[in-house]
């Protein structure tokens, strides 16, 4: 049990690490605020170079025409000079849309990127999944169930006083002792449960006829403790996956890190004063005025990259773009799976819900759990993840 807990936190909190403020409508706003100037910027250049285009293609057809026609071969010389300064000049165009579409895509990149170290928002979800892991504990906790810590005191009596007598129950009594502080939780899933619940039957069945309520009581028990041990069997098919998502959310932070840290230092942008300036600023329109200029260092740095390297600039960019998107894009599919496994707690509740001894703590925990998934809703969009990365480039 310790260590799926640790398992919880690590996961919580590898989620955490991305973000510190709590604002997240507030920041998926400005984000989107900046990436729809983006797009009004690209769309009026991109009507602007049309515009030129189909003009000087309207220019070298008068001028094929006029060519055709001519009889002066001066004219004609001059006119073909005319048509191919217009075709440099539609090839500048066509260039100049390509090194559009670059630096709108490479902003996004960039947009999309330092945003994410304040619009995914965990820790929100943090506070509320520490209630619910806890209350998920301690309904697979018989100790915390009416009568069972006294009668369990009894039983132990039993497998003391007489386990020098039975290997089952010196079995029992060593395996006990070996998983540690009993008063914290009695282990139910392993190999330790059969000897245990053998020892149990034996000590049922040493009580005297006489001690009928004894004996009932000590039958209600078993009875407890072996559907529990069956909910802790249903409830850890889920908790694998946690594992899982833990190690995958911490690679990804890992390369999160590192595209954040090559980015910044393509944009001469100096960690600390990025850390200042954004992700530890709480004026919104000091982050956009921020995310704003990073966004122009952006462009500046495409139109740099083309000039300097006319061959081989848009290798650079598109590697950068590309782990951006991929980035996105797991986020997106690990959050999904998140959801996916929250939602399993709920059909494991419904098959404990009407028990008689379990009930009254699985409809509580039902009730943290929906607290738990509306908290997880409102602050992730999984399915937003995955279709806007698919989505976040133009294309020329």
């Amino acid at each position: 049990m310790k260590r799926l807990l640790l398992s919880y936190a690590a996961l919580w909190l590898a989620l955490g690490a991305f973000a510190q403020n709590t604002d997240t409508v507030s920041d998926k706003q400005l984000k989107d605020r900046v990436l729809n100037e983006i797009q009004t910027s690209f769309d009026k250049r991109n009507k602007l170079l049309d515009s030129t285009v189909f003009h000087l293609d309207e220019r070298v057809n008068v001028l094929d025409k006029s060519i055709k026609d001519s009889k002066d071969v001066k004219e004609k010389a001059d006119k073909l000079l005319q048509r191919v300064q217009i075709l440099e000049d539609k090839q500048k165009a066509i260039d100049q849309n390509e090194l559009n579409i670059f630096q709108a895509n490479y902003q996004s990149a960039v947009v999309n990127l330092v945003s994410m170290d304040r619009e995914i928002k965990p820790l929100v979800l943090f506070n509320s999944t520490k209630e619910f892991f806890g209350s998920l504990s301690e309904a697979g906790n018989p100790l915390n169930y009416p009568g069972f810590k006294e009668w369990y005191q009894s039983f132990n009596n039993y497998l003391q006083k007489n386990k020098t007598q039975s290997p089952m129950l010196a079995v029992t009594s060593n395996l006990l002792t070996f998983t540690g502080d009993v008063s914290k939780g009695v282990p139910l899933t392993g190999p330790i449960t059969s000897a245990l619940f053998s020892s149990m039957t034996s000590y049922i069945d040493n009580i005297g006829k006489k001690e009928k309520d004894l004996k009932a009581q000590s039958e209600k028990m078993m009875t407890l403790t072996m559907k529990i041990s069956q909910f802790d069997y249903d409830k850890d098919q889920i908790e694998h996956e946690w594992e899982t998502i833990t190690k995958e959310l911490k690679d990804l932070q890992k390369k999160y890190d590192q595209s954040i840290a090559d980015n910044l230092g393509i944009l001469k942008i100096n960690n600390a004063d990025f850390g200042a300036s954004f992700s530890k600023e709480n004026d919104a329109e000091k982050r956009y005025q921020y995310l704003t200029s990073m966004r122009q260092k952006a462009a500046d740095f495409v139109a740099a990259e083309r000039a300097g390297n006319p061959k081989e600039w848009k290798q650079k960019i598109f590697f950068q773009m590309n782990a951006v998107q991929s980035l996105k894009l797991r986020f997106g599919q690990i959050t999904f799976r998140i959801s996916e496994n929250i939602v399993k707690y709920a059909d494991l509740f419904t098959k404990y819900r009407n028990d008689e001894q379990l009930g009254g703590k699985v409809k509580d925990l039902e009730l943290k759990l929906k607290d738990l998934q509306e908290t997880f809703d409102k602050t992730f969009d999984p399915l937003d993840y995955i279709n806007s990365a698919s989505k976040m480039y133009k294309v020329s």
